[in-house]
């Protein structure tokens, strides 16, 4: 399949400079938003989940109706709701938007948040219980006649809907850096989603997954890798550390340092050094805690189009990019760097030659604007 483009809905003006604050919602900032993004030629767009914020799927539905070809990947966590109800509601929404739905699941590896919704399970019954979930899921969406089933965690019998998703199957997303992540996302998802770290340990992890995939006999998933770019006309970027330690104290606000392995890898990844590959930038998610998407990859347009074609290369098929500045980043990520990638990709899938990109070698890795 292509390469796609993914960024994440952004649902008011307060989240420009990077804040992953989601609470409050402002239609009109998120139309707007979600018109740039469908106008960019993203493909696919995030609509997060937190416990304070807006229901996603409800999200989901205004970005439906807000656009024409982006696909809402809904975020959704496992464990609130009955899943026979969630896959009725998909099916739904995906006969709304004309077949335009995804569904991210999250399984949750912060206990803290957890709890805040009442849910007091632990990290290993979470993830049993998003396959179980996903195994529903897949059974309501394609099955006919009653659907009975008895789990560990759910148990029903002779359920049965009219409503059937347009899609033959709504794109399943799972996401993570641990071995059960690995294991539920290889076995279940039709994608996989990773954290941007170096080439080396991104081979790594796209192996760990497919592997499983294998040994389960199903098609390995499509990958999905996240970075938050800097781009600039020119690759000298630079900013003081005073700019960098403000932003990181506005960022941390009333946030504890995360503990998932996801996070614990990014910091590993920034312990090694602040440059990595082509253009990775590891500070911010050093000074971050690895606290969500938080590495960056730095330099020229070109630069930064190249070293996403580096990543698909090596498999990653499904490029998250969204910045700081989210809207004006957005903008210059559809303006610049969206047909640069997509550009070479066409060239190369036709003459088979070398790359015609320019990229600058090795950026000089910093930070504006924040």
């Amino acid at each position: 399949m292509p390469v796609e483009f993914i960024s994440a809905t952004h649902i008011t003006a307060a989240t420009r400079a990077g804040s992953h604050n989601l609470a409050g919602f402002d239609p009109e900032y998120t139309r707007r938003f979600v018109r740039l993004l469908d106008d960019g030629g993203f493909d696919w767009t995030l609509v997060a989940y937190g416990s304070p914020a807006p229901d996603s799927l409800q999200l989901g539905q205004f970005v439906a109706d807000n656009s024409e070809r982006i696909k809402p990947i809904i975020a959704h966590r496992p464990g609130f709701q009955f899943p026979t109800q969630v896959a009725k509601a998909f099916a739904g929404l995906d006969r709304i938007s004309g077949g335009r739905v995804g569904i991210h699941i999250i399984t949750g590896g912060s206990d803290l948040e957890q709890r805040r919704e009442g849910d007091y399970t632990t990290k290993e019954e979470r993830y049993r219980r998003s396959e179980e979930f996903i195994e529903i899921l897949r059974r309501v969406w394609t099955e006919d006649g009653p659907v009975s089933h008895e789990g560990e965690f759910y148990r029903f019998e002779d359920f049965q809907t009219d409503v059937r998703p347009i899609q033959d199957a709504i794109p399943v997303s799972v996401g993570g850096s641990s071995q059960q992540a690995y294991e539920v996302g290889g076995r279940q998802g039709d994608i996989f989603g990773l954290w941007g770290e170096p080439l080396a340990e991104t081979r790594e992890q796209i192996a760990a997954v497919n592997a499983v995939a294998d040994a389960a006999g199903r098609p390995r998933p499509r990958i999905w890798n996240s970075f938050r770019p800097i781009v600039a006309k020119t690759k000298a970027m630079l900013a003081n550390p005073e700019q960098l330690d403000a932003f990181s104290r506005r960022f941390l606000a009333g946030k504890s340092e995360p503990t998932n392995v996801g996070a614990v890898r990014l910091r590993a990844v920034a312990a090694k050094g602040e440059l990595h590959d082509r253009a990775l930038w590891t500070p911010l998610a050093r000074e971050l805690k690895g606290q969500g998407s938080t590495t960056a990859l730095v330099g020229s347009y070109e630069t930064v189009a190249a070293a996403l074609l580096d990543y698909a290369k090596i498999g990653c098929d499904l490029l998250s990019i969204r910045g700081w500045d989210v809207y004006n980043d957005a903008q210059d990520y559809a303006r610049h760097v969206l047909p640069l990638v997509r550009q070479e990709l066409a060239h190369r899938d036709a003459t088979g030659n070398a790359p015609v990109l320019n990229p600058d070698s090795r950026p000089q890795a910093a930070l504006v604007g924040v």
